[in-house]
Order: structure tokens, then sequence, then C-alpha cells
């Protein structure tokens, strides 16, 4: 409207030979990118009647046809004002399935269980997008809290319905198996199967990295299991420390090739502590010189931060590294137990 105006002040009040009356039907053209088509028509009414108005003035500016341009721009913008506002609304709804997808695959988990407090981080690396390959889930069991936490090798609808199937089965599974090698297996059938019947051309290739964490209810200790995944970093008085596996297990879905073996490692998880459990799009987003994130060394920096702070500064901190853009899909969750001597976090 601005662009118009300025046009028909510039048309009154310049001599004829410079003829800004010509860019009238720019105005209705570039509202098309922004308004609907009404405001779209009205605007083109008013450049021609801003054009039939100069007529009266300048007897010669070739009316007609500047006045036919207004018609058939404003005609052609009202149309693509349509067609966008269409693209707009589909768009729209494909978020909002894209939106319920994902609270389906990985729903929002619970601030606090029982005595454990809980935050969770999901970061797509495709633009736009709101699920990927990586997963995680907690729940609590008879046995304990049991967490889960996997990336699926590759991206798209592949990827997304491997990690469906994983994180139902380990929803069954967890409250089923007494033990973790237990769970694992399932999660060992579920992928081999999701992979027959599914099938893609590198099917052989077609795994997930897995790790399974317990924190029994009557215990100071966590048990992990881990499938060819990144170890957790457990925070023990503001010092990290990874929890690398005693033997480590292959990825699921290549126990044919490595066979499946399974080895459950216990750690100490005292009041206090705080338990980060991440996948490889962590570690692996690399900076301008291809260096990969120091997680250990970002991860002592913080001191001691609640859970939801840890993984805000850990999102800002992986974009800022990685220079606004993430080369691999991001889920990483916070597990802490309070301390109830200690009183609120130092930070």
């Amino acid at each position: 409207m601005i662009l118009t105006a300025l046009i028909a002040v510039l048309a009154f009040s310049t001599p004829r030979e410079i003829a800004f009356s010509r860019l009238l039907p720019t105005a209705p053209a570039l509202a098309a990118a922004m308004w609907p088509v009404l405001p779209t028509l009205l605007l083109g009414l008013f450049c021609l009647l801003v054009m039939i108005g100069l007529s009266f003035v300048y007897t010669d500016l070739g009316t007609p046809y500047t006045a036919a341009a207004i018609v058939a721009v404003t005609l052609a913008a009202a149309y693509a004002s349509h067609v966008r506002l269409q693209r707009e609304e589909t768009l729209f709804h494909v978020r909002l399935v894209a939106e319920a997808a994902q609270e389906v695959l990985m729903r929002p988990l619970p601030r606090r269980m029982n005595d454990i407090e809980l935050e969770a981080l999901y970061l797509a690396a495709q633009e736009e997008a709101r699920i990927g390959g990586d997963f995680y889930e907690a729940v609590d069991t008879p046995y304990g809290i049991r967490l889960l936490i996997g990336d699926v090798r590759g991206k798209g609808l592949s990827a997304v319905g491997a990690a469906s199937a994983l994180i139902s089965c380990f929803r069954e599974a967890a409250y089923d198996e007494p033990d973790l090698s237990g769970i694992m297996h399932r999660l060992e059938v579920t992928i081999t199967r999701h992979s027959a019947a599914f099938s893609v051309p590198d099917r052989p290739e077609h795994f997930a990295t897995a790790l399974i964490a317990e924190i029994p209810q009557d215990g100071g200790h966590v048990r992990i299991l881990s499938s060819g995944h990144p170890p957790p970093l457990l925070v023990h008085q503001g010092k990290p420390r990874l929890l690398e596996a005693t033997t480590p297990s292959p990825p699921l879905n290549l126990t044919t090739l490595a066979g499946e073996h399974h080895r459950v490692d216990t750690f100490d998880f005292t009041p206090g502590d705080q338990l980060l459990l991440y996948t490889d799009g962590v570690t692996e987003a690399r900076d301008r010189t291809g260096t990969f994130f120091p997680l250990p060394d970002w991860t002592q920096q913080q001191g001691q931060t609640p859970p939801r702070e840890l993984l805000d500064r850990l999102h800002a901190a992986l974009l800022h590294y990685s220079g606004g853009k993430l080369d691999d899909d991001v889920a990483a969750l916070v597990v802490h137990r309070p301390d109830a001597c200690a009183g609120e976090y130092r930070l």
C-alpha cells in the first residue's frame, strides 16, 4: 500500500515524461506474496482508480494500456494469492500431523519419576522436520526407572518407522523383562523383523544403536547396557565421566555378523549426580575446521546446572559450534537424582 501511494504521489508530482504511472501494476503483483485475495483485488482497484485520475491530468499517458496491464496483473496476482493460501493451509495441516506423529513416537516425558528428574531434547537436522531416526523413552517399571535412547541409521520415513517399532517394543519389554539383556534381545528381534518386512536396498546396513539404563528404586546405582551407542556422561560433584561399556555390544541388527552378547555394567549414581544420555549427533557436531564437539569439556564448564537449563545451553552450544546448522539429528536425556540436603543448584 505504501508503494502504491508513493507511485501515485510521484506520478502526480513529476513531469509526464518520467511516467511513474507505469509502475502501478507492480503493486498488486507484490501484494500477492503477502496479502489474501480480497485485499489484493482492492489494491488493484485502487491502482486502477489512480490511473484514471492521472488521465484527467495528463491526457497522453497511454491510460488504456496501463489500465489493461493493471487489470491483468491484478487478476493474476489474486489467483497467485489464492494458490499461496491453499499451499500454506496444506503445509499447516502437514505440520500438525507431523507434530502429532512426534508426540505418538516420542511422547512428552514426565519431568519427574519417583525421586528422579527427567528432561529431554530433540533437534531434527532436516529443516522444517519434526521427527527423525533418533529416539528416546522412559518408563517407571517394577524393576525401577528404565530409559532408552537410540539412533536408527539413515533418515526419512524408513528411519522413523524403525524408531517407532523400537520404541513400541521397549514400552512393552521394559515391564516384562526382569533384566536388561532380555530387553535388548527383544529390540534386536524387532528391528530384524522390521527390516525384513520393510526392506530397503541397503538392508544389511539398516541398523540402530541403542542404550538402556535402569535406575533401581532402592539403590544408589545405575545399570547400563549399550549396543554400539555412545557412552553416557555421568556428572558427579561437577566432574564429568564417560561410562564406557566393559564389553561393547554390536548395534542392533548386526548380531548375525558380530554375534549377540550383552554385558550389563553397574555404576554409582548417588544423590546430586546427573546422567546425560545422548545420540552421536551431539558428539559428531563439527565446527568449521571439522573438529568434533567436545562434550566432556563443555559439560565440565557448566558446573551443577538444572537439567532443563543444561539442555537449553547444549542446544545453543551445538548450534553455535556448527554454524547454525546441524548435520545430524540430536536427541538427549538428562537424568538427575536430587540431593535433598544440598538445597538449590549452585550455578
